[in-house]
């Protein structure tokens, strides 16, 4: 069977919550057959086997990718389940979130269809907490406060809003296209995956965010939770960042030319790597220093690069 839609749905130890998001899933109302590929990084609960029992009450809807061990690395389980997917579209989907709007495949697809001008579309959502109670974090909201058309020269601005939120995300499926090296997606970090899956979007089209929340998203902050938001209380967020920012410059640079803003960009980016290292002088910092100014100064400044492709 042939389907026009893939959805990529990864896990780990979500069994708290997988029921919900797999409900949200099997629920959609289209016209269209979708696919369902569950990438599990080898939970400890018994997600898996939740994710078989909806599997055997929908034939033909579910494939797995269920790894036998723990490589503590999303961002690769979402690079694999992408790259497995045969629909036409994407739809995004982590285990501990869901869709609130059973028409909301359908919608976007729909918008997608008739509007080729557009590579991707998202919406809004509502921000819940632990037991699916809604919460307000404005810090959050204002970070997605969007309407309307986005773009990449949207993307390139400092401290811009972003376009949507995983669960919102509906896009053509362009991992095959071959256009790009995709498997920066895992590269760049270990968890943090969105803003790169939007550079790869807004890199080929535009995106259309609409108003309606069609998606909860689970925002937990606690120590010993296994949620990035959880981990990153005791991980050096603010260095990862910088480290990111740093790799996706670059890959940047080297798949879509170095733009006005992206020479601007690396300058502020120096900045912070140095401000890192004089608050936190340690080996990381240093490196992160070291690399900044090797791509500021030799790659960009003085380097044989075109500064405004």
């Amino acid at each position: 069977m042939d389907v026009k839609l893939s959805v990529v749905f990864v896990t780990y130890n979500h069994a708290k919550y997988v029921r919900k998001a797999l409900d949200g899933i099997v629920g959609q109302k289209t016209d269209f057959a979708f696919e369902v590929i569950c990438c599990d990084d080898a939970s400890t609960d018994n997600t898996q086997d939740i994710i078989r029992e909806y599997a055997d009450r929908n034939p033909g809807m579910f494939r797995f990718i269920f790894r036998e061990k723990n490589t503590r690395h999303p961002t690769l389980s979402m690079y694999d389940t992408s790259m497995a997917a045969k629909g036409e579209y994407l739809a995004y989907l982590e285990g501990d979130d869901y869709w609130t709007d059973m028409n909301k495949l359908q919608k976007q697809v729909d918008f997608l269809e008739t509007h080729p001008e557009y590579m991707g579309t998202t919406h809004s959502f509502t921000l819940i907490g632990e037991n699916d109670e809604p919460i307000v974090n404005e810090k959050i909201s204002s970070l997605y406060d969007w309407s309307g058309d986005y773009t990449w020269e949207d993307w390139k601005k400092p401290g811009t809003k972003w376009p949507g939120q995983t669960a919102s995300n509906v896009c053509r499926n362009f991992y095959h296209n071959k256009k790009m090296d995709y498997t920066i997606l895992y590269r760049a970090h270990d968890f943090i995956d969105d803003g790169v899956i939007f550079t790869f979007i807004l890199l080929q089209g535009k995106i259309k965010r609409f108003d309606e929340a069609m998606a909860a998203h689970r925002y937990v902050e606690k120590d010993g939770g296994e949620s990035w938001n959880s981990l990153k209380l005791k991980r050096d967020y603010m260095l990862e960042e910088a480290e990111l920012q740093l790799t996706m410059m670059r890959w940047t640079e080297e798949n879509a030319g170095l733009s006005k803003e992206g020479f601007e960009r690396a300058s502020r980016q120096l900045k912070t790597a140095i401000s890192l290292f004089v608050k936190q002088p340690a080996g990381k910092t240093f490196s992160l220093c070291r690399r900044a100014i090797g791509y500021y100064f030799f790659h960009l400044r003085f380097g044989k690069v075109k500064k405004y492709g």
